[in-house]
């Protein structure tokens, strides 16, 4: 984490004063409960919640003589409860209090990042694509002219994406937020399995189905993989703003603020910085989907070769993913869209993305699926050469040249080839492909 991509509500999360927190709240949960059952005095819990306190400066002093943090942080709230403290943490083992902090820790983070998809992954978009419901937009596949569509569909395959995505991070959080108290290798041998219950209920959480003194990290690795996937999303809605304003495209591009400069050297840049940001910060966050993917095979009910890897990745991924969507949100709400640009790219090459359907058009009129491609193609060629030998606009048109095609014009008359080259038949679904992607 560098505070340059770092929103501070994310990295509060993370914070050491945050994790002792919940540790200590997991610590006062487990000794309600066994008060309860009489497996301890009734004055524990009562002492905890009164006095129970930690000194980060002091778990850390302690830390560097026992080698161990949960002993240490132990060890600092004992000087605040007293003796009472001595029951504190009984039956239990550090990753009970480890794993399920760290559930905790990413249900926060889950949460926080929600706040934000809802806003990245909402209006904007949405209220995009109604409104360019039928602007017309050449479709590129290769990075070629193919056939149109509208930007509305465009940006409506962007929303469809990231509602996906969030049914999947939804489906992440609850998969992550377990609880773990089961003792030294999780058979409960010296803790009882409603002290668990007990402390999964009042953190909001769930008892882990089967844990091995560890909550298994396959549970771990998809919730990183599903960052890494919406990640990805980001990064595909930025490469295609990226694309878009290129200068020989140039039908979108990032909004441009008073005052912003472009280049150190060159006045006139308007750079395409932000999606290009996002483009980074998407593999940041896909870093850590091979590490977490490693930890889910440990040496039999554990070890601690997950530990250092998600004292790394959770913070980092998280907080890069938060700062990711807050930037899209900016992006998306202030994007400029030049219709007019859209339509003359369309048109540069003299109606070429009307081939295909001339194509079917002589199909139907009895000629070979082969035939026709070949005297569609031998024909848009021709205005395929006239564009690259003047500067990329065609000087004749695919229309022109078919007609003059005499093996053409014999199954299809000027009219009804003139009726071929017709722009409805792109954006007449238009609507019914966006309420699919709304899902209404």
């Amino acid at each position: 984490m560098i505070p340059r991509y770092t929103r501070p509500e994310m990295a509060q999360i993370w914070e050491p004063e945050n994790r002792f927190k919940i540790w200590l709240e997991i610590e006062t949960l487990a000794c309600e409960k066994m008060a309860e059952m009489g497996t301890i005095p009734a004055s524990v819990p009562k002492a905890l919640r009164e006095k129970g306190n930690f000194d980060i400066a002091r778990i850390d002093e302690i830390e560097r003589e026992v080698k161990h943090d949960v002993i240490a942080f132990l060890t600092s709230v004992a000087e605040y409860v007293g003796p009472d403290s001595r029951y504190v943490h009984q039956g239990m083992t550090s990753s009970d209090v480890l794993d399920t902090s760290f559930a905790v820790q990413l249900t926060q983070a889950a949460d926080l990042l929600f706040k934000g998809y809802g806003r990245a992954s909402g209006g904007s978009q949405k209220n995009g694509a109604v409104e360019h419901k039928d602007t017309i937009t050449i479709g590129r596949s290769h990075g070629i002219h193919a056939e149109p569509t509208t930007f509305g569909i465009k940006l409506a395959g962007h929303y469809a994406a990231f509602a996906r995505c969030r049914e999947r991070l939804k489906a992440a959080r609850a998969e992550i937020a377990t609880c773990s108290i089961s003792g030294a290798v999780g058979n409960y041998a010296t803790i009882d399995p409603a002290v668990e219950e007990y402390v999964a209920d009042k953190l909001g959480l769930k008892p882990e189905t089967h844990s091995t003194q560890v909550i298994p990290r396959d549970r771990h690795a998809m919730f990183f993989a599903v960052l890494g996937v919406v990640a990805s999303c980001i990064e595909n809605f930025a490469v295609e703003v990226r694309h878009l304003q290129r200068t020989e495209v140039r039908e979108a591009e990032e909004f441009f603020s008073a005052g912003q400069k472009g280049s150190s050297a060159m006045p006139h840049k308007r750079n395409p910085v932000l999606s290009e940001n996002l483009t980074g910060l998407a593999r940041l966050v896909r870093m850590a989907v091979v590490p977490a993917m490693e930890n889910v095979a440990l040496w039999h009910e554990r070890d601690i070769s997950h530990s250092s890897v998600e004292r790394n990745i959770a913070p980092d991924a998280t907080v890069t993913l938060d700062f990711a969507l807050v930037r899209l949100t900016g992006m998306v709400e202030n994007l400029i869209v030049y219709p007019d640009v859209m339509k003359a790219n369309l048109d540069r090459l003299g109606g070429l993305h009307f081939s295909q359907k001339v194509l079917l058009a002589l199909t139907q009129a009895g000629v070979s699926r082969e035939d026709a491609y070949r005297l569609v193609q031998r024909n848009a060629m021709k205005v395929w050469e006239s564009a690259a030998a003047n500067g990329g606009v065609a000087t004749t048109t695919l229309l022109g040249q078919l007609k003059g095609d005499g093996d053409v014009s014999s199954k299809l008359n000027d009219e009804k080839l003139t009726k071929i080259f017709d722009l409805f038949d792109y954006t007449k679904e238009s609507e019914r492909i966006l309420n699919r992607a709304f899902g209404t």
